[in-house]
């Protein structure tokens, strides 16, 4: 058969970064140049109804009569015969929250016969939607039609479509835009504007066993069956544009391409004049130079902000410039200087920066000067009210959750491929942990780490406690004994392969490959080296080395270090909360097999591997392998992280000439979430090597990330071009001209990671601006991640106008990869709200939240009592004594001052906003320390665009309750000079309205919202 050529990003290749080429690749991720985000299900039906998608709706079909058939356009095609009933049904969740939706699909109809549908989707008749290609019992024609109860429907019509022909068909039901569009070969040929409607009136919205998704069949039972052949049915979650649907067509009648122009970016965000000025900049009259320094080789970091004048008596922030981001380190090859030009959005002031480049001389590399407090010796309390915290209640959501769990389904895929019994009754995880999913056993390593993390934290309660100590043995016995299996004789005297080396293929197989179903997955477990674990044979792993590419087919893989990462840290944490050896021996088995491996790839192939495209993702390998190490004391461990690097990202190339390490920017346009963890993995190689070029990645690669990439919420990935919502925008600081994915951004699991490595760098560097940012992403992703009654949590976070958010995985029963941190995020709350000096004569207070330290080794317990951020007050209580200094966080946004009381007295401070203050001196018991840091409403623009901004209230990100979709950004005015004026409210709740909306925050939002506004100053 033909097969089509899918597309991915630029990001595939790190020399083609930021082109406008998008280069042929035999995967799934991006198809047609849309980011497989977007993608709901596809079905090409070319001889099964499997979903091509990584969302696992496999479609049923219905009736023997159907058949695969061969066909001269497409190859094998999927025929519903007209003697038949036959139809494709699919999984009902698949439409579960979703805002928009677009279908598109081939069909050969060899009858005119009217009252067929090519689809029907809904809950019953009454609440439907469908496609009838020849026209309805009563009307000729196309006819696209919804009915919702209380009999209203919208419909779209144009002429019957031609039988006895391929036919391409597109609908598209845009909710913001209030329409519904039909499409045939690429052209719009009907549409109906006006359409009040919510896709929650056409599905239940509760369970997708209500939802009837049918192909091929009316949701009407007297109506006739279609008569057709049926090619590459989609359905994706957002309003798909012209050009988009013409390129799906184009494309399908092409085959097999080379090389595609990328698709030019939908317009579908309101565009604004770039000379106009903006927000404060409407009132900028100059804008500072600055003079930076650096040293042979590395670019300099130029400041975001600098200091700016405005007229008319304002105090403006200061301003955002955004300066060239070069692709290597050519300018600073020699000593001397030159200078850099930069932009102001909306504005023609062009802001210089001299840069003085200096001989490279060696530098003192930071040492880790903080250490972290034991889950077990900080507990979360009830507010000053009595009041549980939002942590309080996300962590028991998840708690309970946890406790109820069964660990046979995270260990089902581990037997199943180990060819073992399962145990009665057990059942298996759903979603990216199904039988035939290459991702499968990622669950099960986050759930190692929830529950060690869940047993570190439940001192308070023995009976919870021992549930995760139970569950914590179960796991960790049953995963050695599967190790054990691995490189070992099935029967005394029987052949095995214990080198890890040369593992063979499969039986029966003439090579690798990964296959996971039913019948062809392989699990002759003797022949796949000593020490082997996983939820999968070792295929995977092995055509990664030989080239393979991420997709769906049995010759392409996803992400196995990925996968592997998450189960040797969850085995890992297991070993540190409880000292379960066989934790330990299992995860050092699993190390010696990469090690074995990895030692003799070529680094031209590991190049190859750490950039491809989610295939080659490994997580936090080079993490874990360090980390094996320093408990270890083996030096293979070591030696093996370092193999891990992503030398293309790091360093620019094989030379090390550039890179990270040197301060450029080799990131834009990647995926975001499979390089975060790379750099925590650096800065855990600096920890164990000592090597000063992995702590200049971590921190260039922070630095760049929160300046250039960030979202208000914290979150660093969301783009439309690339056209994927996982991916950094194409170049850095044009968040609105290349960012705002149609599909959603700000991948919950991105800011996870983003949290823990800026936890980690502080230990290194106690910058305010990492723990502002760490407050930043907790209380406004992370928190703001979670479904109000239940666990379930978000993928992507949409922030475009009237944007709603989509939780999942409520039961803990199917997990992608954000469900999974979430079960990590939401157990260990308490971790970064104080840490340590390494000599204990120090103290940090990160965060303020209600809270007990059991500070033990220095016979201290120190309670925090606070409404924060609900008020903008703390009260620090020492009981015990002792000389030590305590660092009090204070914060960016406390431009009204900070204000320090100790044991009743006013303390004259001079705090300075974005810094520490340290309070020094013997401390005795019942010394209290009272903070009081007045809270104000600011704007956080966007960098590119400045008049699209969020509004914050203090900390807190305050989100507009919207009660309808919306196209165009909330419009609001606000006095230059005090904002607050429009804004009424009560700061105790946290509650606001402007203009009669009510705006709260964005944590405590789960309808319909807007993030960002469109906001005029006067």
């Amino acid at each position: 058969m033909k097969k089509y050529q899918l597309f991915i990003c630029v990001m595939l290749s790190f020399w083609a970064l930021c082109t406008t080429t998008v280069c042929a690749q035999n995967g799934d991720q991006i198809l047609d140049g849309i980011g497989e985000t977007g993608l709901i299900a596809r079905y090409v039906f070319d001889g099964d109804a499997k979903d091509w998608s990584r969302n696992n709706l496999h479609g049923k079909i219905q009736d023997v009569k159907a058949r695969f058939v061969n066909d001269e356009q497409f190859g094998t095609v999927l025929s519903l015969p007209a003697d038949s009933k036959a139809f494709v049904s699919i999984p009902g969740e698949g439409l579960i929250g979703e805002e928009s939706l677009s279908i598109t699909g081939w069909i050969y109809l060899r009858s005119a016969q009217r009252g067929q549908r090519f689809f029907d989707f809904g809950k019953n008749s009454k609440s439907h939607l469908f496609f009838a290609p020849v026209g309805t019992e009563n009307e000729e024609g196309i006819q696209t039609e919804i009915t919702i109860e209380a009999g209203r429907k919208y419909k779209t019509r144009s002429s019957a479509l031609e039988a006895g022909k391929w036919n391409h068909v597109a609908v598209v039901i845009n909710i913001p835009s209030k329409s519904i569009s039909t499409y045939v070969n690429g052209l719009l040929v009907s549409e109906t504007k006006n359409v009040e409607l919510e896709l929650a009136q056409l599905f239940d919205t509760n369970s997708g066993e209500k939802n009837m998704l049918y192909i091929g069949k009316s949701l009407i039972a007297e109506n006739p069956y279609l008569n057709a052949k049926l090619h590459d049915f989609r359905i994706y979650r957002i309003p798909l544009s012209d050009k988009q649907i013409a390129r799906i067509y184009n494309n399908s009648l092409k085959g097999d391409q080379e090389e595609e122009e990328a698709e030019e970016q939908a317009a579908d965000l309101p565009l604004f004049p770039k000379t106009n000025p903006q927000l404060y900049n409407e009132y900028l009259t100059s804008v500072s130079d600055v003079k930076v320094e650096t040293v042979v080789g590395s670019l300099p970091r130029l400041p975001s902000y600098v200091k700016g004048v405005y007229r008319n008596g304002i105090e403006g922030p200061e301003v955002r410039v955004i300066w060239p981001s070069p692709k290597d380190n050519s300018q600073v090859l020699k000593s001397g200087q030159y200078i850099v030009t930069g932009s102001v959005s909306g504005t023609d002031l062009k802001p210089n920066a001299t840069v003085i480049v200096k001989g490279a001389k060696e530098t003192a590399s930071p040492i880790r000067k903080l250490e972290v407090f034991k889950l077990d010796q900080v507990s979360l309390n009830a507010d000053l009210d009595g009041n549980h915290t939002k942590f309080i209640e996300n962590r028991d959501k998840f708690l309970t959750t946890l406790s109820t769990t069964d660990p046979d389904s995270f260990l089902y895929m581990f037997r199943n491929a180990f060819g073992q019994e399962q145990p009665k009754e057990a059942e298996p995880l759903g979603v990216w942990d199904t039988q035939e999913t290459k991702l499968r056993g990622h669950a099960t390593g986050h759930y190692l780490t929830a529950i060690a993390q869940a047993y570190a934290s439940t001192g308070y309660d023995k009976s919870l406690q021992a549930n995760f100590s139970d569950k914590m043995d179960y796991m960790v016995n049953t995963l050695y004994q599967l190790s054990q299996l691995s490189g070992k004789p099935k029967e005394i005297g029987g052949k095995f392969v214990s080198d890890p080396t040369v593992v063979p293929a499969g039986p029966g197989k003439s090579g690798y490959d990964s296959d996971l179903s039913e019948e062809g997955i392989r699990t002759d477990y003797w022949n796949w080296g000593k020490g082997f674990i996983s939820a999968y044979p070792p295929d995977q792993f092995i055509m990664l080395e030989k080239g393979a590419t991420y997709g769906g087919q049995k010759t392409q893989i996803w992400a196995p270090y990925y996968t592997l990462h998450k189960i040797l840290a969850g085995l890992m944490d297991v070993y540190e909360v409880s000292g379960n050896k066989k934790a330990l021996e299992t995860a050092k088995g699993m190390g010696d097999w990469v090690y074995a491996r990895m030692k003799k790839v070529p680094t031209e192939t590991l190049i190859s591997m750490w950039n491809r495209y989610i295939a080659g993702e490994f997580g936090g390998m080079n993490e874990a392998m360090a980390r094996l190490y320093r408990i270890t004391n083996d030096n293979r461990y070591l030696e093996v992280a370092q193999l891990f690097d992503n030398i293309k990202v790091f360093y620019g190339d094989a030379q090390h000439s550039h890179g990270l390490a040197k301060n450029v920017d080799t990131f834009r346009g990647l995926h975001a979430n499979q390089h975060i963890p790379q750099i925590m993995g650096a800065l855990e190689m600096y920890r164990d090597s000592d090597t000063p070029d992995y702590y200049h990645i971590a921190d260039n690669f922070w630095y760049k990330t929160v300046n250039d990439y960030m979202y208000s919420i914290g979150g660093v990935a969301g783009a439309r071009n690339p056209a994927n919502a996982e991916c950094f925008i194409s170049q850095p600081a044009t968040i609105y001209e290349n960012g705002f994915s149609s599909g959603g951004q700000n991948e919950t699991c991105a800011t996870y990671n983003m949290l823990k490595l800026t936890g980690d760098l502080f230990l290194y560097d106690q910058r305010a601006e990492l723990m502002d940012y760490y407050e930043r992403g907790l209380y406004n992703h992370i928190l703001a991640s979670v479904a109000e009654d239940s666990p379930a949590n978000t993928y992507h976070v949409p922030l475009r106008p009237g944007s709603v958010k989509q939780f999942g995985n409520a039961h803990m029963t199917g997990f992608t990869c954000c469900n999974g941190t979430a079960i990590e995020s939401n157990t260990k709350f308490q971790n970064s709200i104080y840490f340590k000096s390494a000599d204990n004569n120090a103290l940090y207070v990160n965060l303020y939240v209600p809270s007990t330290l059991k500070w033990t080794e220095k016979n201290v317990i120190i309670e925090q009592a606070t409404d924060f951020p609900n008020e903008d007050y703390t009260r620090l209580t020492i009981n015990g004594s002792g000389k030590f200094d305590i660092n009090v966080r204070v914060p960016h946004w406390a431009t009204k001052g900070f204000f320090v009381t100790i044991n009743g007295k006013q303390e004259k401070v001079k705090a300075q906003p974005g810094s520490y203050l340290t309070l020094s001196r013997k401390w005795k018991d019942g010394d209290t320390i009272e903070l009081r840091m007045p809270f104000q409403f600011h704007l956080e623009p966007v960098m590119d665009q400045q008049n699209i901004a969020s509004l914050f209230y203090g900390p807190i990100l305050l989100a507009a309750q919207e009660s309808e979709p919306r196209k165009e950004w909330r419009k609001v005015t606000f006095d230059v000079k005090d904002i607050s004026k429009s804004i009424k409210g009560d700061p105790k709740k946290l509650q606001f309205s402007i203009d009669g909306v009510v705006f709260k925050p964005f944590y405590e939002t789960y309808g319909r919202h807007s993030v960002y506004l469109d906001v005029t100053l006067k």
